[in-house]
Parts: structure tokens; C-alpha cells; sequence
């Protein structure tokens, strides 16, 4: 019987979709979908990505931590996210995108918990792309 199938598997395992690695070029298109609240400002004041203000500036946020952009007001389940000593990091950030409130809820420990953002990118590469292009801004 496994004889029989062996030649099956190895047919499905190629034909099942390969994912690419993330790619900062492909996350910068698809950032487009962010710049409508979020801007890129480097810290030398150069505007990377003219964006929106309701969320906060986006430069740097990979290896920081959670909620550290000073000009921002930041909703409480993130600030408790950031007690708890959260940091971004791409893994992070990719599930952020796909639920910011299950992600909020998680990482502040409060059930009760909800992020300010509430646009989600239910497609992971789209997001593991876009944390990609967001760790080159440094």
C-alpha cells in the first residue's frame, strides 16, 4: 500500500504552491494600502512615504518597542502591550496585520482588550512582505 502511494505524495509535494521568501520590494507596493494612515519619517526628518496621521510614523519599528512613537496616542490595550515589554519584530508585525485585536489581546494579557487599528491583511505573505520592507527602514 505505501508503495503504491509514495509515487502520489512526492507528486503532491510538487504541485503544492511554494511561498517566496518575503520581499521588502514587493512590502513597499503593498504598503500603499498602510500610507492612508501611517507615514514613513525617517528621524532625520526625510519623508520616506507621505502618509495619513491616524496611525503612528512606521520608521523604525522593527527592534523597537511596542507603542514608542512619541508623537502618537497609543489606546490602552497596546500601552499594555508595552508594560509587558513587547517588542516589534517581523513575526510580530505579520500577525498584527492579520488581526490587530487578537494580537492586542494576546500580547497585553486582557481579554477586554482592543487595538485602535482595525484594518487587517488576511494575506500572510502580503504582511510578511510589508514587515520585510518595514525592517530595511532604519
Amino acid at each position: 500500500m505505501f508503495k503504491r502511494l509514495l509515487p502520489v505524495l512526492a507528486l503532491a509535494a510538487f504541485a503544492a504552491p511554494a511561498f517566496a521568501d518575503p520581499s521588502a520590494e514587493d512590502g513597499a507596493d503593498s504598503f500603499k494600502k498602510c500610507k492612508s494612515c501611517h507615514s514613513i519619517v525617517a528621524a532625520d526628518g526625510t519623508e520616506v512615504v507621505k502618509g495619513g496621521k491616524t496611525g503612528p510614523n512606521l520608521w523604525g519599528i522593527v527592534g523597537n518597542p511596542v507603542a514608542s512613537s512619541a508623537d502618537f496616542k497609543y489606546g490602552d490595550g497596546i500601552l499594555a502591550a508595552k508594560e509587558k515589554g513587547a517588542v516589534w519584530d517581523e513575526a510580530q508585525l505579520v500577525t498584527y496585520l492579520a488581526d490587530p485585536n487578537a494580537w492586542v489581546k494576546t500580547a497585553s494579557g486582557d481579554d477586554a482588550a482592543k487595538s485602535k487599528m482595525t484594518f487587517k491583511l488576511p494575506k500572510a505573505e502580503e504582511a510578511e512582505d510589508i514587515a520585510a520592507y518595514l525592517a530595511t527602514l532604519k
